[in-house]
């Protein structure tokens, strides 16, 4: 195994301990309020932007691809925690996240065409061969193009977020 999936492995690992413990250590209680909800997707998106950004100075642009499909799951299940009285499903879909939470409607062709092809790039579940085919089909223009788009999506599911909230 070469250093960067290592450090890809590891910074997941991270992120699933902080979940177990993020509720004691935050705020005493055993459940989290909805900001700290929020606040806990937000911080997991905002981490795996940085290492979006790491994997494409590394050339590793399956993983580029992977982690901004990471972002936009995690921003909106920030969403969710923040509009809706449950806890977002356990999924990987970004429509099923979007539409359970009433922001897919609200979103533009431009955010719908990236949902779609992102949603590929979800690789934890796939087959060496698959990630074989999904990599070939990845550049460094194009993964440059997807975290710029990511940033884009991110930043307007975050400020729907902020104006929901405000209600």
């Amino acid at each position: 195994m070469t250093c960067a999936p290592l450090f890809f492995h590891s910074s997941i690992l991270i992120i699933h301990l902080k979940v177990v413990s993020l509720p004691s250590e935050t705020s005493g209680h055993d459940i989290m309020t909805k900001e700290e909800k929020v606040q806990y997707w937000l911080d997991i998106a905002d981490y795996d932007l940085d290492t979006a950004e790491a994997m494409y100075q590394t050339g590793r642009w399956l993983y580029v691809a992977f982690m901004c499909h990471q972002v936009i799951e995690k921003t909106l299940k920030a969403y969710w925690c923040g509009t809706q009285p449950d806890d977002p499903p356990y999924t990987h879909n970004h429509k099923r996240l979007a539409d359970g939470c009433g922001l897919y409607e609200k979103m533009s062709d431009s955010h719908h065409r990236l949902l779609n092809r992102i949603t590929n790039y979800n690789i934890e579940a796939r087959y060496p061969e698959d990630k074989e085919g999904l990599s070939r089909m990845l550049t460094k223009d194009f993964c440059r193009q997807i975290i710029n788009e990511t940033k884009q999506l991110r930043k307007w599911i975050k400020d729907e977020l902020s104006a929901a909230m405000r209600h």
